[in-house]
């Protein structure tokens, strides 16, 4: 299990750091719309990035 959840990890790190690699500006103009966000809607993108996540280790499992 904690072998599986390093991987997980791991997947995780991979696929944050690719936008930034690939386009810095571009990540940095949408961190910058993101930090102008109310928190509410963060809150709401959040939950729905663990709904999707849930689905798919559901689906995938």
């Amino acid at each position: 299990m904690f072998e599986l959840l390093m991987t997980a990890i791991a997947l995780v790190l991979i696929l944050e750091g690719l936008l930034p690699f690939a386009a810095p500006h571009f990540w940095q103009r949408i961190m910058r719309e993101a930090a102008n966000q109310p928190e509410n809607h963060l809150r709401i993108m959040g939950l729905i990035s663990i709904g999707l996540g849930m689905i798919l280790l559901l689906i995938f499992r």
